[in-house]
Order: structure tokens, then C-alpha cells, then sequence
């Protein structure tokens, strides 16, 4: 199988971002800085600034194919909370296998920060604002089959029905 990242589709874009299309095509997919980096960086889609005690749902644009086995977590750059006093509300985003063109959005990948500094975190198109790494994942032997599918985007798996 696969694993690779890809832009959500123009529409999917123009419903979470903006009609902008020259915005859409001149964004980039998440890559390494070095040979050895474990984690792709996400990059910011738009400008936007992070008030002290601001919490913002941040769209990437992006979404991640894998496979059945794998997960892609979602983590802020050491740098963000260091500097900046920034983290992701979350702590770690877990974005799974079945997450990836979902019927609801297409499995459009968001992050969530929260500025808990004291000066405004200033954030320009194209600057990295998280990290996401690829990882395997176990399961418990002898597991009851699960033949639930997920029906919907984020936050789903709890939901029955779409």
C-alpha cells in the first residue's frame, strides 16, 4: 500500500479556507528538513495571529493516506513551546488510517492552538507550525472482530451513524 500526504480537493478547501484558487495552488505538502528527521512539518495555509490566551482551530490542507496499520500523529514543533508558548490543545493529534477521504470533509487534517504566553504568536503562509510523524500501531491478541467503519470525519468513531 501507500502512505503519502495530499491537498483536500478545491471544493473541500473553498468550504474550510478560501475560494482564493492561486491560494490553493501555491501551498505545500508536509516534508522533512533533514535526511534523518522523523517528522513531516506542517506548514501554515494562511496568516493568522494567536492572541495570549487564544486557542485557534488551524486548517492544514492536507490529508494523509497510510496504511491499516499505521497512524499519523500530530505534534507541535519543540520550538513553538520553548519560544513561543505555544501548544496544540490536544497535546498529540492522532489522525487514523480510515480518517483519509472520509464522506464528511475528506479527512481534512486541523490543529488546534492555544497561545498560554504573553505577546501575540505571529503566524505567516508557509511558516511550519507542527510536526507529524508515521508510526505503526499493535493490537491485542485474539481481539473480537470490529466491524464497525467510520461513517464521518473528525470525531467520529463514537458516532453510529452519519
Amino acid at each position: 500500500m501507500a502512505r503519502f500526504f495530499e491537498k483536500i480537493s478545491f471544493e473541500q478547501f473553498k468550504q474550510d479556507i478560501s475560494d482564493d484558487l492561486s491560494l490553493y495552488q501555491e501551498y505545500s505538502l508536509p516534508k522533512r528538513a533533514t535526511k534523518k528527521s522523523a517528522g513531516y512539518d506542517g506548514e501554515a495555509v494562511v496568516d493568522f495571529v494567536l492572541a495570549p490566551g487564544e486557542t485557534k482551530k488551524v486548517p492544514l490542507g492536507i490529508k494523509a493516506c497510510m496504511n491499516y496499520d499505521e497512524v499519523l500523529l500530530l505534534l507541535i514543533r519543540s520550538s513553538q513551546g520553548f519560544r513561543s508558548k505555544v501548544r496544540m490543545c490536544n497535546q498529540v493529534g492522532v489522525i487514523d488510517s480510515d480518517y483519509y477521504n472520509n464522506i464528511e470533509n475528506e479527512g481534512h487534517i486541523w490543529i488546534c492552538l492555544h497561545n498560554f504566553g504573553d505577546t501575540d504568536y505571529v503566524v505567516h503562509r508557509g511558516d511550519k507550525i507542527c510536526q507529524m510523524i508515521f508510526m505503526n500501531y499493535l493490537t491485542v491478541d485474539h481481539e473480537e472482530e470490529i466491524t464497525q467503519e467510520r461513517v464521518n470525519g473528525f470525531g467520529s468513531t463514537d458516532r453510529k451513524e452519519g
